[in-house]
């Protein structure tokens, strides 16, 4: 299962430019548009009259119109009207507090009187002229988790990631886990090594030599309910490492932000923010296609974990040294669902 009282990523605001958009998030089937002041609202996917999708409808005037018979909806989820018919005594259907911050709609499906757009975790890639951002979407059939514990140990891109980012030195640096501040921070540093083919090309696109040793850094950071940024970076070596001076550098945060759709799928939000030579358009471009293709190898091999999962089970997974990232994570989203499932039961027996 999935916390609930949380925010995550639900959509991008182009997805709903023309059209509404229908997307089941956390189990739930919800409708995303712009209401008559412009700002986002999302509805439960439900037309009460008879079950239609609402996003298969349209806008009118702020208001969500069926595509079935026309029933109209408004952000509460309150019928407003319907061609010839009196509704108002339709029953509601679910609405959800929805914010727009980041280039990203963030929706709450739990308890909506919880939830405070103030709790959205600060970007500042996302509202700084010094970096600059491109990433995109891919849905992938399995576990929100599985995908946790992939970005929480990187490594796998010895292996999966090969011709990119991956190098052998991953594999024999040692790797280091604590629980700060809330989150979970995984850490592997790696000295005068070559550096792989995706950050040979970052070299020589800041003006550095690609054929010199580097000190690389990935430093994994989660934060509940499934959010994952990934500080990464080469600087050639003994100039300090992460901390060399940033003309003899290149780093980037690479961004996750992971909603479970079901049990076995989710959508996962993936870019890389950057803060060198923000105002290069045509790099923005190549490093997300760069990246997407890297990320589609993810893909490959998590659904084919999640389909043998599915296939066997009753086994048990090892766990090892290089687990404790996404294990230290599931522990804190096991925590919040013994929280949730806690408050339920209290509501349950005050009722």
């Amino acid at each position: 299962m999935f916390p609930k009282n949380c925010w995550y990523v639900a959509c991008t605001p182009d997805e709903f430019a023309e059209k509404p958009l229908g997307r089941q998030i956390c189990g739930e089937q919800i409708a995303f548009y712009r209401d008559q002041d412009g700002k986002v609202a999302a509805v439960e996917d439900f037309c009460p009259h008879r079950g239609a999708p609402l996003s298969l409808g349209y806008v009118e005037d702020g208001q969500l119109v069926c595509g079935y018979h026309g029933l109209k909806m408004g952000r509460d989820g309150k019928t407003t009207s319907m061609p010839k018919q009196r509704v108002g005594g339709f029953p509601c259907v679910k609405s959800y507090p929805v914010a727009e911050r980041y280039g990203f709609v963030w929706i709450w499906t739990g308890d909506a009187e919880k939830a405070n757009p103030d709790d959205i975790p600060h970007l500042e890639w996302a509202v700084s002229d010094e970096w600059a951002y491109g990433g995109g979407l891919y849905h992938i059939n399995c576990d929100y988790k599985l995908m946790i514990d992939n970005l929480m140990d990187l490594t796998h891109e010895t292996y999966v990631h090969s011709t990119s980012i991956g190098q052998k030195e991953i594999d024999e640096a040692p790797v280091s886990t604590k629980v700060v501040d809330g989150e979970v921070r995984t850490s592997r540093f790696m000295d005068n090594v070559t550096a792989p083919p995706f950050w040979q090309g970052n070299l020589r696109t800041k003006g550095l030599p690609d054929d010199q040793p580097v000190d690389r850094w990935q430093i994994c950071r989660f934060t509940p309910p499934s959010h994952v940024l990934i500080d990464v970076g080469v600087a050639l070596a003994g100039h300090g490492g992460r901390e060399a001076p940033a003309d003899k550098r290149v780093n980037s945060i690479v961004v996750d932000f992971i909603t479970p759709e079901t049990e076995t799928s989710h959508w996962y939000f993936w870019g890389m923010a950057r803060n060198f030579n923000p105002q290069d358009e045509a790099l923005t471009d190549a490093i997300r296609e760069g990246q997407g293709g890297i990320f589609a190898e993810d893909l490959e091999m998590l659904e084919c974990q999640q389909a043998n999962l599915t296939r066997f089970p009753e086994r048990k997974l090892l766990k090892l040294d290089i687990d404790a990232g996404g294990v230290q994570a599931r522990r804190m989203i096991d925590k919040l669902l013994k929280e949730e499932a806690g408050e339920i039961s209290l509501k349950s027996v005050s009722a």
